[in-house]
């Protein structure tokens, strides 16, 4: 991953009133192969694999299967790879670093303490997308704003200081919910059936839950945590 010659203050300028699809034909005409999309499958990533796959179906798609993913997220990989007729890149943990995690601190370490959780996020996620960033410049994520206080400041093109200065790509910064189900729902986009459970934000299986009438849309992701650490750490500042 290198740092790319653009004017980011410019591009962030230009495009904080352009479209999703603007965002991310700019990107593909700019940097054509050098660009990766990391996809979780949830909800705003879906959308996102249908708009890429109509304005540049070669383009890189990848994920990180951390091995404790619900069994509906490989459903919609699959569904999404039958539809766009597409191959989605898995990233996967190394196995030695996970059976060293596991021995020293157990197989539900995470629920210990913050420290634990954020090594395993290290170990089946960081890790692996470290990996995934070979040759490229930038990566396309599905980050809004309003999807929690650790993402209130997200711009539409920024720099990714915490991965070497590459460009970090948020087509969706500015789209509210609704959006993206009406997204969804007008152009049949396949989706993780576990949204239509209260799970309006899936991540690993024992770390998500549903969320009850009035929570916060991110209140089913390591709910035993306070907000304000409730990142895997692949959107550090």
């Amino acid at each position: 991953m290198e740092k790319v010659n653009v004017d980011v203050a410019k591009l962030e300028k230009e495009f904080e009133t352009r479209s999703a699809e603007d965002v991310l034909k700019w990107a593909f005409d700019t940097l054509k192969d050098k660009v990766g999309f990391a996809n979780s499958f949830g909800a705003e990533d879906v959308v996102l694999t249908d708009m890429i796959a109509k304005i540049w179906p070669k383009g890189k798609i990848f994920t990180l299967d951390t091995g404790r993913l619900p069994y509906e997220t490989y459903e919609v990989w699959d569904a999404l790879e039958e539809k766009y007729g597409i191959r989605i890149e898995p990233y996967f943990p190394d196995a030695r670093c996970v059976e060293d995690m596991v021995k020293q601190h157990g197989i539900n370490c995470f629920y210990k303490s913050v420290d634990l959780r954020k090594l395993c996020c290290k170990i089946r996620k960081i890790d692996p997308l470290r990996r995934a960033f070979a040759g490229l410049d930038a990566w396309i994520t599905g980050l809004r704003r309003a999807q929690a206080v650790t993402r209130t400041a997200v711009h539409k093109i920024e720099i990714d200081e915490a991965n070497g200065g590459m460009l970090k790509l948020n087509p969706l910064a500015d789209w509210s919910e609704k959006d993206v189900w009406d997204y969804i729902k007008k152009h049949k986009v396949p989706y993780n059936k576990l949204h239509d459970k209260n799970y309006p934000s899936i991540g690993c299986a024992p770390c998500t839950r549903a969320v009850k009438p009035g929570e916060d849309i991110r209140a089913g992701r390591w709910w035993w945590e306070s907000p304000d650490t409730k990142e895997c750490g692949l959107h550090k500042k």
